[in-house]
């Protein structure tokens, strides 16, 4: 972590992020006083932490204020792994969207209201998703309508109906539109059908339109006059049923369903567990990236020795059963997430710097790369060398596992194009991660013609 300001934290005049001596903190500056006094002396502040909805912070020196303009400086606490929106599944947007609407019905009840519904605004801490901006409450004014029901339809409502109604993949347009999916573009994606659904029709397509006629003019809008607490209540209900009323339902993609299709006989897939366990349990404490996770089930054997995980798989219907699951046994280090590690998240924002890439978020203690180093090789085409020099990058420790050409899993990867590597051999795979690990271990799995290996990565 880099001393001075947030690359992501600068839009704001009322506050930002910086780093100091390595501690994160947060500036609130003058401008904000009256609404940041509001907030904590209301109650609201107290009773968001109390019921995990936003992170809690301790107030620290002014001392520490890196600009003449500080009221007070914060130190948050630290979310173990920050993730983005596009980096969720289905369900986890969802529980983003329906926690920021009982966030604005909470600050509604302490006179306050959220002047900010980005998704970005949202970590998932605990298994559970916390807002983190503690600067985006503002006093309710009676008979204004709400200045982030624009930004919720976007960043929550769009594509959360995009992906139960087009596809689950175009949650992926939050790469693209940092500010959420136009709602134009969401409504020309959206079957005809979600027009009879009056939510949809009045928080998606007629708003669209609504947007398109004063594109473009000096014209303000007009909101019908005041809008009472009642209605603003209302709006909020009815945004929550419509978020509510969609759903996804995983169904087996081609690695959804791995573990009820795959070669490993049982004595064999235990086997790979007991090593996977054996080999963590030698290594130092410290975070995991599970990257090729699947459901999760190895990431669970990390996530029983203590370890925070982050289990990253590239099929959005493994990720929605791996995080349901979490949910469903009450499992708080593992967080569920989707990455594409042939094209992982860049730099995104102005200047390439407003949100981290994958590898700033690094470097984790170890990584688990288990049954996934064929499909890099051979479905992107990535020598071995290259696959070693980005592993180096991202961890200390790596226990991975080499499939050769003979696997079944291998095959059927080759059934449709031309077999051109002549290097996808064991031996060139330990000489190519040789350059940048030290192979500590190599075990065969039981009933298998697959080696698990831990290596480290010395200095």
């Amino acid at each position: 972590m880099n001393d001075g300001k947030h690359g992501g934290s600068f839009r704001d005049p009322n506050g930002f992020i910086f780093s100091k001596d390595g501690i994160l903190y947060r500036q609130v500056n003058v401008r904000c006083r009256d609404a940041f006094d509001a907030m904590m002396q209301s109650g609201l502040y107290g009773d968001l932490v109390g019921a995990e909805l936003l992170i809690d912070h301790e107030e620290v020196a002014s001392s520490l204020a890196v600009s003449g303009d500080a009221y007070k400086v914060l130190r948050p606490r630290l979310v173990p792994f920050v993730s983005y929106p596009h980096e969720w599944c289905f369900s986890q947007l969802k529980a983003a969207a329906l926690v920021t609407l009982d966030i604005q019905k909470m600050a509604l009840e302490h006179g306050m209201s959220l002047k900010d519904c980005s998704a970005f605004n949202v970590q998932f801490v605990g298994g559970k998703p916390v807002f983190i901006d503690t600067l985006s409450f503002e006093r309710y004014r009676v008979g204004e309508p709400w200045v982030a029901y624009r930004q919720f339809c976007q960043h929550f409502l769009a594509p959360l109906a995009l992906m139960s109604n087009t596809d689950v993949r175009l949650n992926q347009l939050l790469r693209v539109y940092i500010d959420g999916v136009p709602l134009d573009l969401a409504s020309s994606l959206l079957p005809l059908r979600t027009r009879l659904r009056l939510p949809l029709l009045t928080h998606i397509h007629l708003h669209a339109r609504f947007q398109r006629r004063y594109e473009g003019t000096s014209e303000k809008p007009q909101h019908g006059g005041n809008v009472s607490r009642t209605a603003l209540l209302g709006i909020v209900d009815n945004l929550e049923s419509a978020v509510n009323g969609l759903k996804f339902v995983p169904r087996g993609t081609e690695w959804g369903e791995y573990y009820g299709d795959t070669n490993y006989t049982d004595d064999g897939l235990r086997c790979k567990e007991r090593l996977v366990e054996e080999f963590l349990h030698g290594l130092e404490p410290g975070m995991v990236w599970d990257l090729g996770a699947n459901t999760g089930r190895f990431s669970r054997i990390a996530a029983v020795q203590g370890r925070y995980v982050a289990s990253f798989d590239v099929d959005p219907a493994a990720v929605e059963k791996n995080y349901l699951s979490c949910v469903e046994d009450g499992r708080r280090n593992i967080l569920p997430l989707l990455l594409d590690l042939a094209n992982p998240t860049s730099g995104m924002g102005w200047a390439g710097t407003e949100r981290m890439s994958l590898l700033e978020r690094g470097p984790a203690e170890t990584a688990l790369v288990l049954a996934l180093i064929h499909h890099l090789a051979i479905s992107n085409n990535l020598p071995f060398d290259r696959i070693a020099g980005f592993l180096s990058e991202i961890c200390t420790n790596l226990i991975v596992e080499f499939v050769p050409k003979d696997d079944s899993q291998v095959r059927r990867l080759l059934v449709c194009r031309e077999d051109v590597f002549d290097e996808f051999t064991q031996k060139h795979f330990e000489e190519a991660f040789g350059r940048f690990f030290r192979i500590v271990r190599a075990e065969k799995i039981a009933d298998s013609l697959r080696t698990l290996y831990l290596m480290k990565k010395d200095g």
